[in-house]
């Protein structure tokens, strides 16, 4: 278990550290869903989830799930890069138009209203993480990653990046494309890109990183607002349509709205959010 010092350390540490990603430029789309098949390209870097082995005594600069500040760090750099560069890899295997990557705010420390970014005119929650429709942004609360870091480990910080990326994606799409379960269709997404990007060999799953994904969707919800069920649906229901996107890819996530069996029908109320309000 972790002091409230330890957490305070850990937080200045990672926003000292991180310069995180930097802004990502595009030009505009609007999508449809096209069936193509995707061809795959092997990118020449291979950047890694894994997760450090705890060691006996814990420091300072060693979360208790046994990562490591510095691995952190890396982690929070190269999961925009990862997600990004499956999109930009496979926007035209599913979609027509070209695709916006979202730009990075990145880190911020939602305790401070003087780190706290903007969405519109409205600042950005604590302890969350977000997409803005209004500018275009992808952010997230250092505290929201540390403690699910420090709970679960660094797959965590795959999951919820590879999240607030599939809130970009749908804002791209025609409004019969998105879900009106729409955390529960960026879970699919953030599955599909992640294991899409597996599957390019751009990122490698290790031993316990299912589990670690398994649960962040699960052991979380309710405890921060990130996870709030209320909002991005139940556990098994979070589960049910992450699965759908890592077995079944990109396409999967918008099949299902054809149907009208349990996996396909969505039962979270979640309405598209005012221009100014962020998504998360």
């Amino acid at each position: 278990m972790r002091t409230p010092v330890r957490c305070v350390t850990a937080l200045f540490a990672i926003l000292c550290l991180t310069g995180c990603a930097g802004n990502v430029a595009g030009t505009a789309a609007v999508g449809t869903v096209v069936p193509t098949t995707s061809t795959r390209a092997t990118p020449s870097t291979t950047p890694s989830t894994t997760t450090a082995t705890t060691s006996t005594t814990e420091s300072e600069d060693t979360l208790a799930s046994g990562v490591t500040i510095d691995e952190l760090a890396d982690d929070l750099d190269q999961a925009p890069k990862v997600v990004d560069g499956f999109w930009t890899r496979h926007w035209s295997d599913f979609f027509t138009g070209t695709y916006t990557p979202p730009t990075v705010v990145g880190l911020y420390d939602g305790s401070d209203p003087a780190d706290t970014p903007s969405c519109g005119n409205q600042p950005l929650e604590a302890y969350n993480a977000s997409y803005c429709t209004a500018d275009g942004t992808v952010a997230w609360d250092a505290n929201l990653l540390v403690d699910g870091v420090d709970q679960i480990g660094d797959s965590w910080v795959y999951l919820v990046i590879a999240h607030e990326w599939g809130h970009a994606i749908q804002d791209q799409l025609e409004d019969s494309l998105v879900a009106i379960g729409e955390e529960l269709q960026a879970d699919c997404l953030a599955a599909a890109a992640l294991y899409g990007a597996a599957a390019d060999g751009v990122l490698t799953f290790d031993m316990g990183d299912d589990a670690e994904l398994i649960g962040s969707l699960t052991a979380l919800a309710d405890q921060m607002p990130w996870t709030m069920s209320s909002d991005h649906g139940g556990p098994f229901q979070r589960l049910e349509w992450f699965t759908l996107g890592r077995n079944s890819g990109v396409q999967a996530c918008f099949d299902v709205l054809e149907t009208s069996d349990g996996a396909g029908a969505p039962t979270v109320s979640d309405t598209a959010a005012p221009t100014s309000a962020p998504t998360s």
